[in-house]
C-alpha cells in the first residue's frame, strides 16, 4: 500500500492570516492521523509564512506517525533540523516571493552543498529526500549525495492536459524507475488532487505521496477526517486493494 503524507501547511496559513491561535495545524494533523494518514508533512519556510518552529516541536511531541520536515538547504535550517531531528526531511528549493514551490531542486548545480547537508542530517538519524524534477541527471546526482530518497515534483503533470499530461506522466514513470534502480526510495508530490492522483499512485515504484492543498481545501467542506479517508480510498483503488 502506498503511503499518504498529509501536508498541513495551509491550516497554518489560515491561522497566520489573522495572527491568531486557530486553526491549529497540529490538531488538524492528529485528525489526519486518525483517518489513516501515514505521516504529516510541514514546510518550515525561512519567512515563517505559515508553519512555525513551535508547530514542528508540538507535532513531534503529539503525533503518532512520522514527521516529514520540508526545508531549504541553508545552514540555519540544517542546524535547526539537526536539533529537532524529525524522522524525515525533504530538501526543497525556496524563493521568498513564490506562492508555492515552483520546481525541483537543482542537485546537479549544487551537489557539494546538498551532499554536505544530507550527510549532516543523516548523521543525526534523519532520513533525507530531495525534491527534484523527473530528470535523469538530477536523479543520478541525488544518488551521489547519499540521500535516502527523492520526491518527484509532479507539478508539471498536474498543470498539463491531454497529450502533454501523458508526456509528463511518462517522464515521472521513467524517473521513478531509474531512481529505484539506483537504490533511492521514491516519493511524489505537488499539485496532486482527487482528480489527478490515480495515475501517479499507480506507479509501482512510488511508495509515498505527500499531498496538502487539495486535502485541506476538501476538509473545509467535509472535515479533515473525511477528506483524508477519501484520498486514502483513491490510493487503495490505484493499487487495486
Amino acid at each position: 500500500m502506498i503511503r499518504l503524507g498529509v501536508n498541513v501547511d495551509h491550516v497554518a496559513t489560515v491561522r497566520q492570516a489573522r495572527l491568531a491561535t486557530l486553526p491549529d495545524p497540529v490538531a488538524a494533523a492528529l485528525l489526519a492521523e486518525k483517518a489513516g494518514a501515514n505521516g504529516i508533512t510541514v514546510h518550515l519556510r525561512e519567512d515563517r509564512r505559515h508553519i512555525q518552529e513551535y508547530d514542528v516541536r508540538r507535532l513531534m511531541e503529539r503525533g503518532k506517525t512520522k514527521v516529514n520536515l520540508e526545508m531549504a538547504v541553508t545552514a540555519a535550517m540544517v542546524r535547526l533540523a539537526g536539533k529537532l531531528r524529525p524522522q524525515n526531511a525533504c530538501f526543497v528549493p525556496e524563493k521568498r516571493q513564490e506562492l508555492t514551490t515552483e520546481g525541483g531542486l537543482d542537485v546537479v548545480g549544487h551537489k557539494r552543498k546538498i551532499k554536505d547537508a544530507v550527510t549532516r542530517l543523516q548523521s543525526r538519524g534523519v532520513e533525507v529526500a530531495l525534491f527534484i524534477d523527473p530528470d535523469q541527471a538530477q536523479i543520478e546526482s541525488a544518488r551521489e549525495t547519499g540521500a535516502h530518497g527523492i520526491e518527484i515534483h509532479t507539478g508539471s503533470y498536474c498543470n498539463a492536459n491531454g497529450a502533454k499530461r501523458e508526456r509528463e506522466l511518462r517522464k515521472i514513470i521513467a524517473g521513478a524507475q531509474l531512481a529505484k534502480r539506483l537504490g533511492l526510495e521514491v516519493h511524489g508530490g505537488h499539485g496532486l488532487d482527487y482528480d489527478n492522483v490515480l495515475p501517479i499512485a499507480a506507479i509501482p515504484e512510488m511508495v509515498e505521496l505527500n499531498i496538502g492543498h487539495s486535502i485541506i481545501a476538501r476538509a473545509v467542506l467535509v472535515g479533515m477526517q473525511q477528506a483524508v479517508r477519501e484520498m486514502k480510498s483513491l490510493l487503495r483503488r490505484a493499487r487495486g486493494s
